[in-house]
């Protein structure tokens, strides 16, 4: 059931139902082009918390979320204060997050979204294209990076790639942050704490190895599974391994961590 936050202005919004039936027909699924291994099914949508201070661009955003079946609208805020109380309130899998709300920044929803519902993912909906931001919002553990208005921002698109396993960023973006870590612009760690990372990635077994670099190179668990002949449970227990191990939170934190070190 739609769950919305009335002080957020959208609580009419309705995703539309055909009569007789829960819901519309999958255009993906209908096709065969929506795997049922995949989260996102007619019977088990995923779930969408959104933050956003700009009534005009909650109301596209909603718009879109309601008109794909896969994705479900659960509660919406429009700001830090209603932010935190919706996650802590709502069971939700992706939080879409703008960073500038009246109230304060969106990475303290980010952080404290990690903390109440580790599992659940984050994906930054911004009008601007930040580098500093994007890496800050990654290392908090958001999977995604949207830019309002853009030309690859699809949202419904974005919430299912997080919700298997992947990650959401524009080419651009993605572009310029594998120039800077090629370059070698983000700080290595010195002294102990380098060889603590270097102790850290030798503790990392073979077939972690594989799992880490095929996440990095954009696989979901689902396509990770299939590549090395293993369940999407097993590939979800090697990449909490891996976090455990390099002491890690999210998983662009440990490809970060496993890049600067030369894993890959």
């Amino acid at each position: 059931m739609l769950s919305l936050d009335t002080t957020a202005g959208d609580a009419s919004l309705v995703r539309p139902q055909l009569p007789g039936h829960g819901r519309i027909p999958s255009r993906a699924g209908s096709s065969g082009l929506w795997p049922d291994f995949l989260a996102g099914q007619l019977d088990k949508p995923v779930r969408v918390l959104l933050v956003d201070d700009d009534p005009h661009m909650r109301r596209v955003i909603a718009t879109e979320l309601m008109a794909d079946p896969r994705t479900l609208l659960m509660a919406q805020a429009a700001s830090v204060r209603e932010g935190r109380k919706a996650i802590h309130q709502h069971e939700f899998d992706v939080m879409l997050v703008d960073l500038h709300l009246g109230d304060g920044q969106g990475f303290a929803l980010i952080d404290c979204m990690k903390s109440v519902r580790p599992s659940a993912e984050a994906v930054v909906v911004s009008v601007m294209e930040c580098d500093d931001q994007v890496l800050r919002a990654f290392e908090l553990g958001a999977t995604g990076y949207l830019v309002k208005n853009s030309w690859f921002g699809n949202y419904p698109q974005a919430v299912l790639q997080v919700a298997n396993g992947g990650a959401s960023i524009t080419p651009n973006l993605a572009r310029r942050l594998l120039q800077r870590l090629g370059h070698g612009t983000a700080p290595a760690p010195a002294g102990s704490a380098a060889r603590s990372g270097e102790a850290a990635v030798e503790c990392l077994s073979q077939r972690e190895r594989e799992v880490l670099r095929m996440v990095a190179a954009g696989y979901t668990s689902a396509e990770v599974g299939a590549q090395l002949s293993i369940s999407s449970l097993t590939v979800n227990t090697h990449i909490k391994n891996i976090y455990r191990k390099l002491q890690v939170r999210t998983r662009a934190q440990a490809v970060r961590f496993a890049s600067l070190r030369g894993l890959f």
